[in-house]
């Protein structure tokens, strides 16, 4: 749709009226401008809107309370589908079916790549949530567009798992005019969609009926649960629906409203190279319209037709179009966006992934080897990064979610869920092209509002691309009256070792924002202001997790069907024997690479305390053996003052002073402290420069634990827990190399056989991947996807056995 009032969540209608309004909004200048202005407009634009798109390959599809969830990111450029390294964090959120989180991480990406696990709490309910990703910078647009993907959750210590309180008994159907708008008089197509209150597609069959009960059109579903039919309206009084359910209840629905005037755009096959785009508006003679057509942000067609006797007909070559979803967009004479229309070119760009297992059947605790080959649609060789799951099959496990190359081509630029999403990459025929026409129709959304795109300023965003790290927004106020305290600098901190503080200057309504390195894990944050400047501010931070959420996306409840007892109680007779004696291997987390140094680098002096004489007050330590701070003492105390070694002078303001990396503003504070806690000091005798702060050089004090050993913080500072960026989770898998390993009493019941999120393929080729087979028989499913630097995506996915002991 053109904007937020298009969206599909809104049952029945797509608020064309409304965008109306909204288009009457837009500034004289935009309306009077060109079709060349508002193309340049548009390119502008999307230039400065640069598009990015997550995509996470969850190891499995349904999990037990206790295990372990884990994820691969893959990062993409929306327009070319290259991986886009531009974010160096990745946002990763398991909601309710309340859209509350209730698992949260923020995952370091290298290379637009990033790995990440959630250990799932023990007493986390059953039912089904929806895991979502999103970097900063997509914050600035709207929420359907992070990645998102349902997963089912089973407590099987609960008896029964949670108990709907949805009536699963309702329906949602909705309709939608092609183009938009029903207008009186004007055949139009409309486009139906039916599902159930859990989500799932119903098919049905029906009559469109007009005022006086006399049926104008009949329908049924084609796939999916969506299905079109053709209408005019003769009226703008609306007409009613009337749908049969399979069970044999009948729905009453109303279509929208047809408008006494207005615009409808049809889209029909010309022949098999061209679409022809069709416009119809009666009493719009001797008017122009513009038809503007782009797919992935770039634009393909920007072209003008006179209305003659209120129609107009546009022919397109479908080579000229992007592979994907295009849109294409109606204005009227006055440059006002009145309908619009997608299309879906099916792509041809593809990663041909190949996975060949040694053997089809196995015998438990056997070594599988599997071979991995990665090519262009042609067969030439093409490298590619990938991540493999192998984990055991059932009838709990669905298996038509989207993968890697469905998602990025297609359900990513749509709005909703998308059943099978596959079938539209593989099936072929009539059927299938009307199918993905329906899909067209029911489920389009566009990436910004076209009120955005004519605008004659640049666009402004409100969430930076975190390019380097970590960025912490917090916001400061006046303490006396809460009103923004513009052009202050503040100071943030993880007290320990080494030392690592970020500053940052106030805006004009407050904001401030840290950029961090290396913070991993839990850590306790100090914000504040210089108390000896500015002590008249309160500072708070802001949660780094987007506030906003998908309208369309839900998740479904959960009912354990008594058919899946069978299943149920093996899984939760595999997650029990695994917790006894494989939970420790879930707590092994690999060590983070993280520069060792000072935030300011190597320092020009350094001082191990304990290779010194020991003295009881910190003024004698450094009047004694640290020649490069001269201590002063005035009325109001003690003032440090450092020597600028480049000239060879004192420098006479003061310098940073640090304990354990934290600011210390209150030299009184530090010289009262026990010089027999501070390990380390160490002092860089020039200037120094962090962002906008100019330090006349630093002293840095460290202690034995790097906790800052009781040094009593000011009370205007902010002191707060954060988590820093998730620590990577190391998959342990048992190996059976050897006659005794394979002889061990400890029973194999993974259901994860196996997991990694970094293969490369050099040249095409992968080293071979081995892993063993658990205890447990039965059927098991390896799934590969991955992405090369070309931006060809693919996956594929192939089965073994793992047969009985005889």
């Amino acid at each position: 749709m053109l904007s937020v009032s298009f969206a599909t969540g809104s049952p029945g209608t797509r608020g064309w009226a409304l965008l109306l309004c909204l288009a009457a909004a837009i500034p004289a200048q935009a309306q009077s401008d060109s079709l060349r202005t508002l193309t340049q407009r548009f390119t502008t634009y999307q230039q400065q809107a640069l598009q990015e798109k997550v995509y996470l390959h969850l190891d499995r599809p349904l999990y037990l309370s206790g295990e372990v969830l884990w994820f691969k990111a893959y990062v993409t450029d929306g327009t070319s589908g290259k991986p886009l390294a531009m974010s160096k964090i990745v946002y990763v959120e398991v909601l309710d079916r309340n859209r509350q989180p209730v698992l949260q991480a923020k995952v370091p990406l290298r290379n637009a790549t990033g790995q990440g696990s959630f250990q799932l709490p023990a007493a986390l309910s059953s039912g089904s949530y929806t895991v979502r990703a999103y970097t900063n910078w997509m914050k600035n647009f709207s929420p359907e567009f992070y990645f998102h993907a349902p997963v089912t959750f089973v407590n099987t210590l609960q008896a029964s798992g949670v108990v709907s309180t949805l009536d699963t008994t309702a329906y949602d159907v909705q309709f939608f005019p092609e183009g938009g708008n029903l207008v009186r008089g004007v055949p139009s197509k409309v486009a139906f969609k039916v599902s159930s209150r859990t989500g799932q597609s119903v098919a049905v069959e029906g009559t469109v009926l007009d005022g006086q009960g006399q049926t104008q059109a009949s329908f049924r579903t084609l796939k999916f649960g969506m299905g079109s039919f053709n209408l005019t309206p003769a009226t703008t009084a609306p007409y009613t629906a009337v749908l049969k359910l399979p069970n044999g209840r009948l729905l009453t629905r109303q279509l929208p409203a047809a408008f006494a005037d207005g615009y409808v755009l049809r889209l029909t096959e010309a022949d098999a190279q061209h679409l022809r785009l069709t416009v119809q508006a009666p009493g719009h003679n001797a008017e122009t319209v513009y038809l503007l057509g782009h797919a992935r942000q770039r634009l393909a067609l920007a072209t003008t037709a006179p209305l003659r006797n209120g129609q107009a007909e546009f022919v397109v070559d479908k080579q000229a179009l992007a592979e994907g979803i295009s849109h294409f967009t109606l204005f009227n004479g006055r440059r006002q966006p009145v309908c619009e229309r997608l299309y879906f070119r099916r792509p041809t760009t593809q990663l041909a992934l190949q996975a060949r297992p040694d053997k089809r059947q196995y015998a438990a605790r056997s070594k599988v080897s599997l071979q991995l080959t990665t090519a262009t649609a042609t067969g030439q060789a093409l490298p590619a990064n990938l991540s493999v799951a192998v984990y055991r099959t059932d009838s709990l496990v669905a298996e038509t979610g989207a993968d890697i190359r469905s998602y990025l081509w297609l359900t990513s630029d749509l709005v909703g869920a998308i059943e099978d999403p596959a079938y539209y990459f593989d099936s072929a025929g009539p059927e299938a092209a009307a199918a993905t026409d329906n899909l067209m129709l029911t489920h389009g959304w566009s990436r910004f509002r076209w009120e955005d795109v004519l605008r004659t300023s640049l666009p402004s965003f409100r969430y930076l691309p975190e390019l380097n790290g970590h960025l912490i927004r917090g916001h400061l106020t006046q303490r006396q009256n809460n009103q923004p305290a513009p052009d202050i600098t503040a100071y943030l901190t993880s007290p320990g070792r080494p030392a690592r503080l970020s500053n940052a200057t106030s805006t004009a309504d407050g904001t401030v924002l840290f950029e961090t390195a290396d913070f991993y894990g839990p850590r306790d944050l100090v914000v504040q202001t210089n108390t000896q400047r500015d002590s008249t501010y309160r500072i708070e931070l802001d949660s780094p997790y987007s506030q906003t959420f998908a309208s369309s996306v839900f998740t479904r409840p959960f009912t354990p069907y008594p058919r899946f007892r069978d299943e149920f109680t093996l899984r939760h007779l595999q997650n029990q024997v695994q917790t006894t004696y494989s939970r420790k291997y879930n707590s092994i987390f690999a060590q983070p690479s993280t520069d060792t140094l000072a935030f300011f680098g190597k320092p020009d002096e350094k001082y191990w305390l304990d290779d010194y004489t020991r003295f009881k007050t910190l003024e004698e330590v450094l009047r004694e053996y640290v020649p490069g701070v001269k201590v002063r003492l005035r009325k109001d105390g003690y003032h440090f003052n450092v020597l600028d070694n480049p000239n060879r002078t004192m420098f006479t303001d003061e310098p940073l002073v640090l304990l354990d990396g934290m600011p210390v503003f209150n030299t009184n504070k530090l010289m009262a402290f026990d010089p027999a806690k501070i390990r380390k000091l160490e002092v860089l005798d020039s200037r120094y420069f962090q962002g906008r702060a100019l330090y006349n050089g630093i002293i840095s004090f460290s202690t034995y634990k790097g906790n800052l050993e009781g040094f009593p913080l000011d009370a205007r500072a902010l002191v707060q827990e954060y988590d820093g960026l998730q620590r990577q989770r190391e998959f342990y898998a048992p190996r059976y190399d050897t006659p005794e390993q394979q002889q061990s009493p400890l029973p194999d019941l993974r259901n994860l056989v196996y997991w990694n999120p970094q293969v490369n393929t050099v040249s095409g080729r992968a080293t071979s991947l081995e892993f063993f087979t658990p205890d447990q028989p039965g059927q098991y499913r390896v799934v590969v996807q991955g992405l090369a630097t070309t931006g060809a995506a693919g996956s594929t996915s192939i089965r073994f056995d793992i047969t009985p002991a005889q």
